[in-house]
């Protein structure tokens, strides 16, 4: 797979593009942790949104050991942590994460706010739409599309290279 290693110019660069996309005043901003933290911070000062929550979702079945094929598709998601539904209800939310690969993090967020009687937009600075499991969804902001795996700045020196998991 083609990887591409941005640094923090690229990443300016895709946020000014994200920035004037964004409609209308947001109430909150739910950030998915760990890749939206960047992100979202970013955007965060960019909107003045200053009401900033997090969302921690894990999907056990991503795991070595623990995939069968075609389980992506079915994997439930473990909720690591979540606002409560308080915080949500009547409530217009931005979602960021920083990529869509297949698109369960953000759709399984944006539904449960949904459920929640919020309403989420999702935003991430890449989408991928080949490996997407939702055709015909899209991220309701994203400013590239990409099909290469991506390296984001804060991740440099910290990623599977260095700890050894790429060959």
């Amino acid at each position: 797979m083609r990887r591409e290693v941005l640094t923090w110019s690229d990443v300016d660069k895709l946020i000014d593009y994200l920035v004037p996309q964004i409609q209308g005043r947001y109430d909150s901003m739910l950030i998915i942790t760990r890749g939206g933290i960047v992100p979202g911070g970013m955007l965060a000062e960019a909107l003045n949104i200053t009401y900033i929550l997090t969302a921690s979702v894990r999907f056990p079945a991503d795991f070595p050991g623990l995939q069968t094929p075609g389980q992506e598709k079915f994997a439930i998601p473990e909720f690591i942590q979540f606002p409560a539904d308080s915080l949500l209800a009547g409530r217009r939310i931005l979602v960021v994460d920083d990529v869509w690969t297949k698109g369960r993090n953000s759709v399984t967020v944006a539904n449960r706010i949904d459920a929640a009687g919020g309403t989420p937009d999702t935003c991430v600075l890449h989408y991928k739409p080949a490996s997407s499991l939702y055709p015909g969804y899209t991220p309701t902001y994203y400013a590239a599309v990409s099909d290469a795996y991506i390296i984001y700045p804060w991740e440099l020196d910290r990623g599977p290279e260095v700890l050894g998991m790429w060959n």
